[in-house]
């Protein structure tokens, strides 16, 4: 790959997960549990100083360029805990100077203290779940914050940090796009370079999909949640954080770089109950692995064979095509079309991208095709062109 265009150039992340939560989101089909007895954070740390050795001998001689502690609720976890892990991750792999730590937050957990705390353990970035910004929706969500907890811990935030995110949820039932406008403003206020923004989606397995099939929920249409769609990005785009993704806005030079690698389709290890990654081994043939997804069983094998994992499955060249354009579509800047060539064994079918651009969903700049901004409301059906 060439090294004069940095989006060419991933970088490798190692993704560790945290699966715990002090309780369980309506919405949340995430591997995440509540464990009102505690958790042995001692035996977390032994299996994971196992698992990431055990990624290290798959892909050895990394330099590691961010590493994102997700869950489940990160922030519960002591900060030596967290220190340990990157302690671990830096035994096995050299990490990069300036690389971007970035740990997870949920405003209840949030004190200046154990802020303090992940700092001095390497965390130079969070990401805090705020998710609405007014108490009645966040009732809705099931959040255990309020809006004037989930500032505060903005506030620690931005005194323990240079940089910090946070999440709201949009398209919620009822929402207006005057309400929406209004709490964006708010928001980006409050917001120093990035701002997750995600549409509410109703997820299987998920207290909200009890509630939407029992009648007592009615998700927003699509039309309209496509109206606030459109005020997502008008608003954010004239506040100075366009979107460089499709959920997500930041100030240039701002973006998640741990984020980046997945959706520039860059290798990762992931650590922990759940996590998955993408690894290239030593014979260069791209794997996709997934570990054990109940916490106690994972800590079990991690004892026995010094991994969680129950995947780990070479992707042929087909494979890595689609997941390249899956990835890598969701972003503003789009995909090369030479790397989906070599990933892919063939190129993107040019009639294809002729009807595409005819319709107005996507768009040819230099070596690289972008979806526009009508493309991305009709996203998955992009790709499945694209890749058929």
């Amino acid at each position: 790959m060439s090294t004069s265009d940095p989006r060419q150039e991933p970088g490798f992340g190692v993704y560790v997960h945290w699966p715990f939560c002090l309780a369980k989101c309506p919405y949340c089909d995430f591997n995440s549990h509540v464990r009102h007895g505690g958790v042995d954070e001692a035996r977390f740390i032994a299996a994971y100083r196992r698992e990431i050795a055990h990624m290290a001998a798959i892909a050895p001689g990394r330099t590691v360029t961010s590493v994102f502690f997700g869950g489940g609720t990160p922030s519960l976890m002591a900060p030596a805990t967290v220190g340990a892990v990157l302690e671990a991750i830096a035994g096995a792999w050299t990490v990069a100077p300036g690389a971007e730590v970035t740990l997870e937050a949920n405003p209840t957990s949030v004190e200046a203290e154990r802020f303090r705390g992940y700092r001095a353990a390497g965390v130079n970035r969070v990401s805090l779940g705020v998710q609405a910004m007014n108490d009645t929706d966040l009732k809705k969500l099931g959040r255990m914050h309020t809006v004037a907890e989930a500032m505060a811990a903005v506030d620690i935030a931005a005194r323990s940090f240079e940089r910090y995110s946070f999440d709201l949820i949009y398209a919620r039932p009822d929402q207006t796009p005057a309400d929406w406008s209004a709490e964006l403003d708010a928001a980006i206020a409050r917001a120093a370079e990035h701002l997750s923004l995600y549409q509410l989606t109703i997820e299987p397995d998920t207290v909200y999909e009890r509630l939407v099939a029992a009648g007592k929920l009615i998700p927003m249409p699509d039309e309209e949640a496509r109206v606030l769609f459109d005020v997502t990005r008008e608003t954010c785009e004239k506040r100075g954080l366009p979107a460089y993704e499709i959920s997500n806005h930041a100030r240039p030079g701002a973006e998640s770089r741990h984020n980046l690698v997945y959706w520039r389709y860059g290798e990762y290890a992931g650590i922990g109950p759940g996590a998955h990654g993408r690894l290239v081994d030593p014979d260069g043939q791209r794997l996709a692995l997934a570990a054990e997804r109940q916490p106690e069983m994972w800590l079990t094998t991690v004892e026995m064979e010094g991994h969680g994992l129950v995947e780990t499955q070479p992707l042929g060249a087909e494979e890595q095509g689609d997941e390249y354009l899956l990835m890598g579509l969701r972003l503003n800047e789009g995909i090369d079309v030479e790397r989906f060539r070599a990933l892919r064994g063939r190129p993107i079918d040019a009639e294809r991208i002729r009807s595409l651009t005819e319709e107005g969903l996507i768009e040819r700049v230099g070596n690289r095709v972008r979806v526009t901004r009508d493309g991305f409301a009709l996203l998955d059906a992009v790709v499945a062109d694209l890749a058929a």
